[in-house]
C-alpha cells in the first residue's frame, strides 16, 4: 500500500464520516417536511366543509337582502300613497273649510260698525239715557 492509497482512503473515511454528519439534518429536515404536508392536508380537508357552508351562508344572506328590498320598495310604495291621500283630502275638505271661515269672518265683519263694535250691543246708540 503505498502512500497515495493511504491518502485515498483517508480522504474516503473523512468524506464518509462528512456525509453522515450532513444526514442527520437532512432527516430532521425530512420529518419537518413530513409534518408540514400532514399540516396542510388536515387543513385542506377542514377548508373545504367550511367554504361549502360560507358560499350556503352567502345565499341566504342574499335571499334574505332581496326579501328586505321588496318590503322597503313597499313602504315606499306605502308611503307615496299616504302622501298623495294626505293632498287629496286637504284639497278636498282644506279648500271648503277655507271658504266657511272666510264667509264666516266677512259676515262677523258686516255685522260690526266702523269702529269694531257690533252695532245691536252698543249702549250710546240705542236710545237709552245717560246716568
Amino acid at each position: 500500500m503505498s502512500g497515495a492509497d493511504i491518502a485515498g482512503l483517508i480522504a474516503a473515511l473523512v468524506f464518509a464520516i462528512l456525509v453522515a454528519l450532513l444526514a442527520k439534518p437532512i432527516l430532521k429536515l425530512t420529518a419537518v417536511f413530513e409534518e408540514l404536508i400532514i399540516t396542510i392536508r388536515s387543513l385542506n380537508g377542514e377548508a373545504t366543509p367550511l367554504i361549502g357552508e360560507l358560499t350556503k351562508t352567502v345565499q341566504t344572506t342574499n335571499s334574505q337582502l332581496e326579501k328586505v328590498d321588496d318590503i322597503t320598495n313597499n313602504v315606499s310604495d306605502a308611503s307615496a300613497n299616504v302622501s298623495a291621500l294626505s293632498s287629496l283630502v286637504t284639497s278636498t275638505v282644506g279648500q271648503p273649510l277655507i271658504k266657511v271661515a272666510s264667509f264666516s269672518y266677512g259676515l262677523k265683519k258686516a255685522m260690526r260698525g266702523d269702529d269694531g263694535t257690533e252695532q245691536a250691543q252698543n249702549p250710546h246708540t240705542s236710545g237709552g239715557t245717560d246716568q
